[in-house]
């Protein structure tokens, strides 16, 4: 089945969540190109470049969707990247090309009880997977921020907890993610576990729910979204080659 052609969406307004996170909204009369029911899915959003460059494409999650709408949500860093510029730049009335939507990927239901767990670039798919769970859902999400003041007000079922970790610093070489999930209970039956943030943490919290806890791998969605020190390119990269050399 072919992918769908790009569309080119206007930017209706923009805001910022928290600190960290600005949402910018997109609409226009291309916006039913969009299939209905994809917040959580992601989409490709194509920068303008000079005429001789290569698009400029980044992935980012659709955290809400209504019939004339989506809203993006950007993490902002001290050093803003390509995306994270636009973002902070663009004025209603501006254009931009988006491509996709791409897969859900969604935790799967079937299970006792839930872990979900990231850092703010998996906080919009974190979010919406939350919604999404039945209204007696028991476990617990594990959120890593830059700030105290990006600590959002989630809709969640009342037997699932929310633990926000604050860590100004990430760091590559230790999971504050990881961390603080092996301070949490587990509970009894089997868990679905869906996990998505930098790459050298992913790594580690792979292995501490493959190898040592023997997440079976219909109840175990891990994720990478981005690698310290990289280009969204030079991930693509890291993620193909730790995929080839990973334990089945």
């Amino acid at each position: 089945m072919a992918k769908p052609a790009p569309r080119e969406l206007d930017v209706i307004r923009s805001a910022y969540v928290t600190p960290h996170m600005l949402r910018v909204t997109l609409g226009g009369e291309n916006i039913t190109t969009l299939p209905e029911g994809q917040a959580s899915a992601y989409v490709k959003l194509i920068f303008p470049q000079p005429a001789e460059a290569r698009p400029l494409m980044r992935t980012y999650t659709i955290r809400h969707q209504r019939k004339d709408e989506i809203d993006i949500d950007f993490m902002i860093h001290d050093e803003a990247g390509p995306a994270s510029g636009w973002a902070q730049t663009t004025r209603p009335g501006d254009r931009i090309l988006v491509g996709g939507p791409g897969a859900r990927k969604l935790i799967n239901p079937d299970a006792d009880w839930f872990v979900l767990a990231g850092d703010m670039t998996a906080l919009p798919a974190i979010s919406v997977n939350i919604e999404l769970l039945p209204e007696n859902a028991r476990g617990y999400a594990v959120i890593e921020v830059l700030d105290e003041r990006d600590i959002q007000d989630l809709p969640k079922p009342a037997g699932f907890d929310i633990h926000w970790v604050v860590n100004p610093k990430p760091d590559s070489s230790r999971s504050v993610i990881l961390e603080r999930l092996q301070q949490l209970p587990r509970l009894e039956g089997e868990p679905s576990v869906w996990i998505a943030c930098e790459f050298s943490n992913m790594r580690q919290l792979r292995q501490e729910f493959k190898q040592e806890r023997e997440t079976p791998k219909s109840h175990l969605y891990i994720s990478s979204y981005w690698k310290m020190g990289s280009s969204e390119d030079q991930h693509k990269l890291a993620k193909r080659e730790d995929a080839e050399q990973a334990p089945a």
